[in-house]
């Protein structure tokens, strides 16, 4: 909506990992030259950890977008909390193989001869485990198991492990030894401090064609970063929401005063009556785990073992739809505020409301 009224070309702040926007902290350089010192290891495990939104996806899409996939097959699977022998059927699927209704002894048997046809055709392959906090102790041993693959010259199977913190304790159990001995390289993405929340935000700008519209203000910067923690992720959703109000406000400056409103909006919506909620897709094996408080759903009706193979799918459409709905929402809302606003301004009467405000739009969990 404000793209094209400050003359941007893309939307700078979007939520989705894009590997255009990919910017270098200290952190994220670091976190990602182990990822190509591992990379040209070609085998064991990496592991990179950090909290909710601090880039870890992008890191991995900004890596992965600089592999020659003529040498390397590649594959990502964003888990669900999957028991070993679902894992190992998802991970086949995830690299084009038959999957369903199978053994687990044929799944192994077709997976190395995937792995070995691979190194004959002089290829690596590479698979790239999003969420794997997820993941229960037995399926990262899996994982572990299958790093076993190997012809005589060379390992058959590189494997990067990308989670939130709780990976770092599953894996520092003291029943993960023999995991943590092949695990050639890890590290962990904190938050952007103030300098750097400076710097992310001009360099998403300038990759949008950022032309000085609107300015930024030096304590605007700063205010953004006590709202925020500096986690990326809540950068973006925060100056997205600054952008439409400077356009819907006709703002051609982000001072402290627009930082201080937009945070006073946003902590308003996100309360306990207007928080937005999605329902979750029950995972499999965990059918109480996965309900809200508000709903109730017969465990027999959760036995969908032929949806199984979609489970990675229904994920990523959930989080899309999320994300899409949440910010079509938001901004309804806003631009519904300045209506009423400026109607009430015409009027003459700032103070009466022009009509009952709306309920807020909710979804159950």
């Amino acid at each position: 909506m404000y793209e094209s009224y400050f003359g941007l070309i893309a939307k700078p702040f979007q939520l989705s990992p894009d590997p255009d926007f990919f910017f270098s902290s200290k952190g994220h350089k670091r976190a990602l030259s182990y990822l190509q010192y591992g990379l040209g290891q070609g085998e064991g495990f990496i592991v990179v950890t950090g909290e909710v939104g601090t880039g870890k996806t992008t890191l991995m899409r900004n890596l992965l977008k600089t592999v020659n996939r003529d040498n390397v097959i590649a594959a990502q699977l964003v888990t669900t909390k999957l028991e070993s022998d679902d894992l190992l059927r998802m991970i086949c699927a995830s690299f084009g193989l038959p999957a369903e209704n199978k053994p687990k002894a044929i799944l192994l048997q077709q997976f190395e001869g995937f792995l070995r046809s691979a190194h004959q055709a002089k290829k690596r392959v590479l698979l790239v485990v999003d969420e794997a906090q997820n993941l229960p102790a037995a399926s990262i041993e899996e994982l572990r198991m299958l790093s076993n693959f190997q012809l005589t010259d060379a390992p058959l199977l590189q494997s990067f492990l990308l989670g939130q913190p709780e990976l770092r304790a599953i894996i520092q159990d003291p029943s993960m030894e023999q995991f943590r001995q092949r695990i050639i390289a890890s590290c962990h993405l904190k938050a952007l401090g103030e300098k750097e929340v400076r710097e992310y935000i001009l360099w998403r700008l300038s990759v949008a064609g950022w032309a000085q519209n609107p300015k930024f203000s030096d304590l605007a910067f700063d205010a953004i970063h006590a709202n925020t923690g500096g986690i990326p992720r809540r950068i973006n959703i925060f100056c997205d929401r600054l952008l439409l109000f400077c356009f819907l406000e006709e703002t051609s400056t982000v001072t402290r005063e627009v930082v201080d409103m937009v945070a006073e909006e946003l902590a308003e919506e996100m309360g306990p009556d207007t928080t937005l909620r999605m329902p979750v897709v029950p995972q499999s094996g965990h059918p109480a785990a996965s309900l809200s408080p508000q709903a109730t759903i017969p465990a027999a009706s959760l036995a969908l073992p032929d949806l199984e193979p979609l489970q990675e799918k229904i994920d990523l459409l959930n989080s899309y739809f999320n994300e899409s709905l949440e910010e079509k929402i938001q901004m309804l809302k806003v631009i519904d505020k300045k209506f009423n606003r400026k109607l009430n301004a015409a009027l003459g009467d700032k103070s009466a409301p022009v009509r009952p405000a709306a309920r807020p739009i909710t979804k159950k969990e």
